[in-house]
């Protein structure tokens, strides 16, 4: 009897209660049954996503792979000296049910957590905090399947680089590591371990005592469903949105902009030895999102909370689109009047991937500069072909592929607010030359860079100013990522480079589930063309009909074409010689699943 479902309704597994479902869906009852399923075909060659109680999830469309639960729901308690008691949970225990237990015990450390949905598996994850405590405070260890050695290993708390509703689960091990247990590190005796908080002061006051572990927990839980919707009875994810963090400086500036007196409080230093470090704050995402006159908002069945505005509710017909439209307009919102980025905190699953052309050009763009020809001075739109580059969208995220000395421009045309990554294909100026107009989008974050060790020493010598110790104030925030010839993954997604040859210069394509961006490519080695094959749709340079020594012309493109028989292919790269849009797939012979791309093309692979 298999233990994979296929067409399985998931819309119970999220607290937002969109409906959704999954192509192939397990819950697995141990290690040995996991262990099991990943050696599957449903497992092997499929996007796999491991949920937890699916509390942070929003689903954009039905789940085209395996969803994965953990099915195991043991607790016990291990005293190591009378001042130290550890709680060992399996992932899949409901948090409530640990909070309960704790309760039980007389341990305290979580208390302060108390009515937060979800289950274990997702603290360590997400790192879930409320009430001046987060989980990876008392976090001991995390013991977890590795999905590449198919072992079971075990990290530290330490190790797991706790952040703000961040961990290392989030970013770097994400997709690799499935959480099977948590290990916490409690006080036994029942007093409880933070009462800062404003409510939970004003309780000890109320009390004229120290209140006990449970009464802080019941208390947390009044409070919480004070403000929060019942999740047994209206849809949602609870806190929408992080509380933004930014540097004291850039807070006092935002005063000023905006003439509003934005609260914030202040953060406690990350290394209280480095007198370098810069002052934090971070603000009240629920204060911007009132005082920018949303709450109650409404996009089709989605709405702001009227008791919360931090949290986004399923009115009961919402999908997952209208809750993603309606954050959209809060992030845009909270931008124009106070200046402000809102991260959300709750993680998009969409296995679509979204693509837009941002340029289909050659390195001198067309119209080129003192060129009357036929293509120059076109009066189409499809025409006007600005440096090539392209944005991805996939699970949540936006991965451009090389800012061209254009992107201010393209960002500006299509609505480009946030990056969260950058691909750069190798460093001719026509590739890497928008990277300083990136800058408003690093206010608050660094962006990583992804990039061969190559391109990195070039970047380093001609953008010195950027990547020296001491930055000056206001360059761009990047964080480089040395990668080689081997898939790596941004945030779960998988990125698989392609290595070709610019004339005899090697750089890299990407490759994204079924979706491939190949430009500036001359040759493209047998074992190279090995990762394109199966594609649904592939974006390759063809820089015209004559032959060029660094670039595919129409013809070589087309053949690479043919060999790897992709559904659909698109050309970039063009320069004006390859004639106007409309004429190109004539001149050119194209066959019918060959286009021509343009600037501001959208392309979905489902």
């Amino acid at each position: 009897m298999t233990m994979i479902e296929e067409n399985k309704d998931i819309t119970g597994f999220t607290t937002f209660g969109i409906p959704a479902k999954a192509r192939y869906f397990a819950e697995y009852k141990s290690e040995k049954e996991l262990l099991k399923i990943s050696r599957t075909e449903e497992f092997r060659n499929n996007n796999v996503l491991h949920i937890g109680g699916g509390s942070n999830l929003l689903f954009l469309s039905d789940y085209d792979g395996l969803l994965l639960h953990c099915g195991m729901k043991g607790i016990k308690r291990y005293d190591s000296n009378p001042e130290r008691a550890f709680v060992i949970a399996e992932a899949g225990v409901k948090w409530t049910d640990l909070i309960e237990f704790c309760l039980h015990e007389n341990l305290a450390g979580l208390e302060n957590l108390a009515d937060i949905p979800g289950e274990v598996g997702a603290s360590a994850v997400q790192n879930v905090g409320a009430y001046g405590v987060e989980a990876g405070d008392v976090i001991f260890s995390v013991k977890c399947f590795d999905t590449v050695t198919r072992e079971i290993v075990k990290f530290s708390g330490k190790e797991c680089r706790f952040g703000y509703r961040d961990s290392a689960f989030k970013n770097e091990w994400k997709g690799r590591y499935y959480i099977l247990e948590v290990a916490y590190l409690l006080t036994p005796g029942g007093e409880p371990q933070s009462l800062e908080y404003g409510p939970l002061k004003d309780l000890e006051e109320k009390l004229g005592r120290k209140p006990t572990i449970r009464e802080v927990a019941e208390e947390v839980t009044r409070i919480r469903r004070s403000k929060l919707p019942d999740p047994d009875k209206i849809g949602s994810a609870g806190s929408f949105f992080k509380n933004p963090e930014v540097r004291k400086r850039y807070w006092e500036e935002l005063i000023a902009l905006s003439k509003e007196e934005i609260p914030a409080f202040p953060l406690p230093p990350k290394n209280p030895d480095d007198p370098d470090e810069v002052p934090m704050v971070k603000i009240n995402a629920a204060w911007l999102i009132d005082h920018a006159g949303l709450k109650g908002r409404r996009v089709g069945g989605a709405s702001v909370y009227e008791k919360q505005p931090l949290v986004i509710v399923n009115d009961g017909d919402a999908t997952g689109e209208d809750v993603s439209r309606l954050a959209d307009i809060i992030i845009r919102e909270v931008k124009r009047k106070f200046y402000i980025d809102l991260y959300p905190e709750v993680n998009y699953i969409d296995t679509r991937i979204h693509v837009t052309v941002l340029g289909s050009g050659t390195s001198k763009g067309i119209p080129e500069v003192g060129c009357l020809c036929p293509v120059c001075t076109s009066d189409d739109s499809h025409d006007k072909r600005l440096r090539a580059s392209i944005l991805i969208q996939t699970q949540g995220l936006r991965i451009l592929v090389d800012p061209s000395p254009d992107f201010r421009t393209q960002a500006l045309r299509e609505g480009i607010m946030d990056i969260d990554a950058v691909l750069i294909t190798h460093s001719h100026y026509d590739h890497v030359g928008g990277i300083d107009d990136l800058r408003p989008m690093c206010a608050q974050k660094f962006i990583p860079l992804y990039v061969r060790e190559d391109v990195e020493k070039n970047l380093r010598k001609h953008l010195d100013y950027v990547f020296r110790d001491h930055r000056y104030p206001g360059v761009p925030a990047l964080d480089l990522h040395v990668i080689d010839n081997k898939p790596f993954y941004i945030k779960g997604v998988k990125i698989t480079p392609i290595e070709v040859l610019h004339g005899k210069w090697p750089i890299f394509g990407y490759r994204i589930g079924d979706f491939a961006y190949v430009t500036d490519a001359k040759t493209i080695a047998d074992e190279e063309l090995d990762k394109l094959y199966g594609l649904k749709v592939l974006i390759l340079n063809a820089l015209r009909a004559r032959p060029h020594f660094a670039h595919l012309s129409v013809p070589e493109a087309l053949e690479i074409i043919e060999k790897i028989k992709p559904e659909e292919a698109y050309l970039t790269h063009l320069c004006h010689e390859i004639g106007k849009h409309y004429d190109i797939p004539s001149i050119h012979n194209l066959p019918p699943n060959v286009h021509p791309a343009y600037d501001g093309m959208k392309l979905t692979i489902e």
